[in-house]
């Protein structure tokens, strides 16, 4: 069963085609990687998924509604969290936060809140850091308390835009440990450019730019890079770029997992 489902979408900006022409059709507890140029469409499919933003022409529909009337059932998790470190708000008030009501403010049952905020943050291995400022912890560390606060949600799909931009080689494979076993229980679409990481751990692939190539596995060939990153004759082509990074070989023009 399809969870998002995405039609015949163009998305313009100061009529320049940002999106065109794109079908996307997600399944209940995928785990995709949409890769992509910086500037080849990644943060705004997401934010078009959100409701945030409206196509041009095409539809789409997030759990059988329109994405605003189904933002209750996404918990999203922008690249930038425009936050300010040096303001005293702790750990848990942060991840509480992810219990806001757009109607009604604040939900009351607060001890049922902060109980379910804390189980989220023992879930990402946080909950010894509940007390402590925002601003005290590590880039890595930072993520996993957003990813508490879209958990407490309790939705059905998670959105995360280049998740791990701040995060040590180290700290990339823990955070993706993690994704795959929330994946048990959710829909998973992530954004990142780091496909040498995160290949190893999603269940298939959106390429995009400006149109976008989907396949259901995470092996990638040559051909769709060639669409996706065109090069000219005088460079290097980044298909024989990404033979050297990504955990995989080419066998023909296919890449075949080690």
């Amino acid at each position: 069963m399809s969870i998002i489902e995405i039609k015949n979408l163009d998305f313009s900006y100061n009529g320049q085609f940002v999106l065109q022409n794109v079908n996307l059709s997600v399944k209940e507890q995928d785990f995709i990687a949409i890769i992509g140029p910086n500037g080849g469409g990644k943060t705004t499919l997401l934010k078009l998924i959100l409701g945030l933003l409206y196509p041009d022409k095409g539809s789409i529909m997030v759990d059988g509604k329109p994405p605003r009337k189904a933002s209750s059932n996404i918990g999203y998790v922008p690249q930038d969290v425009h936050m300010n470190l040096s303001f005293p708000i702790t750990v848990i008030d942060v991840v509480l936060m992810g219990k806001l009501d757009s109607n009604k403010r604040w939900l009351r049952q607060a001890s049922v809140n902060r109980k379910e905020a804390m189980e989220a943050l023992e879930c990402l291995e946080m909950a010894d850091y509940a007390n402590k400022k925002i601003g005290m912890l590590s880039g890595g560390q930072r993520q996993r308390v957003f990813i508490a606060r879209a958990m407490v949600a309790k939705p059905k799909i998670y959105l995360l835009d280049e998740p791990t931009a701040s995060i040590d080689t180290k700290g990339q494979g823990d955070f993706y440990r993690l994704l795959k076993k929330l994946n048990k229980d959710v829909t998973i679409l992530v954004a990142s450019h780091d496909l040498l990481v995160i290949s190893r751990y999603v269940k298939s692939v959106a390429c995009v730019n400006k149109r976008l190539y989907y396949h259901n596995n995470a092996e990638i060939t040559g051909e769709i890079l060639n669409k996706i990153y065109p090069c000219e004759v005088e460079e290097e082509c980044p298909v024989e770029l990404v033979a050297h990074t990504l955990p995989k070989v080419i066998s023909g023009n296919k890449y075949t997992k080690i």
